[in-house]
């Protein structure tokens, strides 16, 4: 008897599965959405997360919901990606927050700033310590709703033509760097350029720019800034860990089926850890080969260190003074920060600092 019973029920559920397709289909539309990244196709860890996303999507959805991606330059360049997701020209893109820095210095929380947090610490931010909800509020006001998708962990600090010893060095210094960095370099006497990822090389093999940073060892290498500038240093303090996002315009998001507004919630997850993970991966055997054909690694001398953090505080400081919106979300976020150090020198440091030290026995 419960045999027969076990065997009705399945039979039940077999069928139920027969006509969940086409009644999520009378129930859900196709949807053909445009994403613009803000990054070449040849940087396939940062454009491929987003490449990942969109088939992620379509799966959860049945095929229903298919996003096409277009690389930088194919519809808006790279920088202009949040402009043609706030007018609608796409109906969402992948890009980081600190490029329109212009627009807002508040932007940059949702990507990275200067001695900022580190990759996981973002991630513990934006998910459960309020970043989310500060950083969607700031962002109604240009029409748009962000996801996290992706982190590089934290950067290095790019390539140089010449060694950089001393504060000195740093003074004339044309780099191609961007957001809050740009602003605190400025202040101890470089230049700042911000350049898009396929005309860095260009930059620097013409003497446009002196010094350059993108991103880490796997990408550098893809970019081939050690042919240019042999000089690499670490670590890139004003890039612990900056987030990547998908931004979508809200109106385009209000109008998707609560299915659908959830295969995007769990993909763009998905392709926020695995990007992580990727890096990750792919650092520590591209780094061995950029020194093993020429490039020289080194590291920001203390004084350097010390007068970035001094003019990056000042910086902070000075413009949440002037700037409501930046206040709003910087107050909460330092103490955030100060709260994520004292735990990770109690715990992640001193295992870390062990491992690096019989590491090199």
């Amino acid at each position: 008897m419960q045999r027969r019973s076990f065997l009705t029920k399945s039979a039940i559920g077999a069928t139920a599965g027969v006509i969940a397709a086409p009644a999520f289909a009378q129930i859900n539309p196709e949807v053909k959405w445009r994403l613009a990244s803000s990054f070449p196709k040849s940087l396939d860890t940062i454009f491929g997360a987003a490449e990942a996303f969109t088939k992620r999507v379509s799966q959860l959805t049945g095929g229903r919901f298919q996003i096409r991606q277009f690389a930088a330059g194919d519809i808006v360049p790279g920088l202009q990606v949040m402009d043609a997701v706030q007018a609608g020209t796409v109906e969402m893109g992948h890009t980081p927050s600190y490029y329109y820095f212009g627009k807002d210095p508040t932007f940059a929380f949702d990507c990275a700033v200067p001695f900022g947090l580190t990759s996981r610490q973002q991630t513990a931010w934006f998910d459960q310590g309020g970043g989310r909800e500060l950083m969607r509020d700031f962002f109604k006001d240009y029409g748009i709703i962000n996801f996290m998708a992706g982190n590089t962990g934290t950067q290095m600090g790019g390539w140089y033509r010449k060694e950089i010893k001393s504060l000195e060095d740093v003074k004339g210094m044309k780099i191609r760097i961007a957001g809050f960095a740009g602003r605190v370099m400025e202040r101890m006497g470089a230049v700042p350029q911000q350049i898009p990822a396929g005309d860095v090389y260009a930059a620097l093999e013409k003497g446009t720019i002196d010094a350059a940073e993108w991103v880490g060892p796997y990408d550098d290498e893809k970019l081939g800034l050690a042919k240019v500038a042999p000089h690499y240093y670490t670590p890139g303090w004003w890039e612990a860990g900056p987030q990547l996002s998908f931004y979508i315009n809200i109106k385009e998001w209000e109008k998707l089926p609560a299915q659908y507004k959830a295969a995007v919630e769990t993909a763009s997850f998905e392709c926020h850890v695995t990007m992580q993970a990727a890096y990750d991966t792919k650092n520590p055997s591209a780094l061995a080969r950029l020194i093993k054909n020429g490039a020289k690694l080194h590291t920001f001398s203390k004084a350097i260190m010390d007068e970035a953090y001094k003019i990056s505080t000042a910086v902070m400081e000075e413009e949440a003074a002037r700037n409501a919106k930046f206040k709003k979300v910087y107050e909460p976020w330092k103490r955030f920060r100060q709260d994520q150090n004292m735990w990770a020198s109690v715990s992640e440091q001193t295992m870390q600092n062990y491992l690096i030290s019989i590491g090199r026995k």
